[in-house]
């Protein structure tokens, strides 16, 4: 007979560095200038955990938190302080008014058929512009055309689509987003995302709105040495196994041994979020940060890892892959984005 009382420890965690999370959005926030940098916790905090990232920024001094959608700013109600705002930037559905109604956060109206469902409310809104990118948003042409006098309208902002690269798309949305702006009232202004924070002063406004690189993302040259890596996936040791000469591991033979060597196999694999773009690329560490090639390809929850430089370790001990975002990036084929949110929900998640 089964008891959930039992507790059944995790064979994966992640290791969560409260200081480097709170140490990127101060640095974030001073690279913001005279605006103030918000956060963007949307999809659970990029899988961190949104009710501690919300905590631990509120502390900081962080006031405004940007979420997905409702469902997200429900869940984070109860922990919200009085002088915090969230913005829902999904906007608002029809099915949403109720619940939205209760003022535990403002929509970000996207549509002209949102501006008119949310007019009558007399509450406060933010209101997205759509710069360029043709994702959500407000066309500036539909702006000129509305009344906007009895809106309650905090922040006006619009959303770089490419300013992890140095394109003209970003002045020009920048020009876009600064004709707009007269055309709506609203008390402040917020054009940046991480990125578009290392675009200079020009693009900052009133306020930020970082995500990625609140969690260890540096996706331009400018926040390489500044922004401090966030997430640590652990694994702990199912086997040790020693390999012969010409021995092959894993599915389709992805990795033969040219040398008699260990090898540990690992409780993580592609359905915990580290993807198969790992196999035969990827690095796990020991403590002595002794490094661990993964060999032959990621199976669902299972890797294989070289340790002939970590002969000491034994079945049951723990190893972290080698995260640092760009660096498994490049590693994987895979995005920062993808890397980070795509961490599963087998993790242990503890803070350090």
């Amino acid at each position: 007979m089964s008891d959930n009382r039992i507790e059944i420890p995790a064979t994966v965690k992640l290791r969560l560095d409260d200081n480097a999370l709170t140490a990127n959005w101060r640095k974030l926030d001073e690279m913001s200038g005279s605006a103030t940098a918000g956060a963007a916790i949307k999809a659970d905090a990029y899988g961190l955990g949104a009710v501690e990232v919300l905590q631990r920024l509120q502390t900081a001094g962080c006031k405004d938190f940007y979420v997905a959608n409702w469902q997200e700013a429900r869940e984070l109600a109860p922990y919200v302080d009085q002088s915090s705002n969230i913005s829902v930037l999904n906007g608002i559905r029809a099915e949403d008014m109720p619940y939205a109604m209760t003022g535990v956060a403002k929509p970000v109206l996207n549509s002209m058929e949102q501006v008119r469902r949310w007019r009558e409310t007399g509450r406060p809104c933010d209101v997205m512009i759509d710069s360029g990118m043709n994702r959500l948003g407000i066309a500036a042409a539909d702006t000129k055309q509305f009344d906007w006098s009895g809106f309650d309208i905090d922040i006006v902002m619009s959303h770089l689509a490419s300013a992890d690269e140095d394109t003209t798309q970003n002045s020009d949305q920048l020009d876009q987003f600064l004709s707009s702006m007269p055309l709506v009232p609203g008390k402040r202004a917020s054009l940046s995302n991480s990125a578009g924070i290392a675009l200079g002063q020009a693009y900052h406004f009133d306020c930020t709105r970082p995500g990625l690189s609140l969690y260890g993302g540096k996706q331009r040259s400018e926040l390489a040495n500044v922004i401090q890596q966030v997430v640590f996936p652990q694994a702990q040791i199912l086997q040790i196994r020693n390999l012969r000469t010409g021995d092959r591991v894993g599915y389709n033979a992805k990795y033969t041994a040219k040398r008699d060597h260990p090898i540990a196999i690992l409780a993580m694999g592609y359905a915990d979020g580290y993807l198969r773009g790992f196999s035969n690329t990827g690095m796990f560490v020991d403590d002595d940060q002794n490094e661990l090639a993964v060999l032959g390809r990621v199976s669902m929850d299972l890797i294989a890892i070289d340790i002939t430089a970590a002969p000491h370790l034994k079945e049951s001990a723990w190893v972290t892959a080698k995260y640092d975002l760009p660096i498994a990036s490049s590693q994987s084929g895979l995005s920062q984005y993808e890397l980070i949110t795509g961490l599963g929900n087998r993790y242990a998640r503890y803070w350090v």
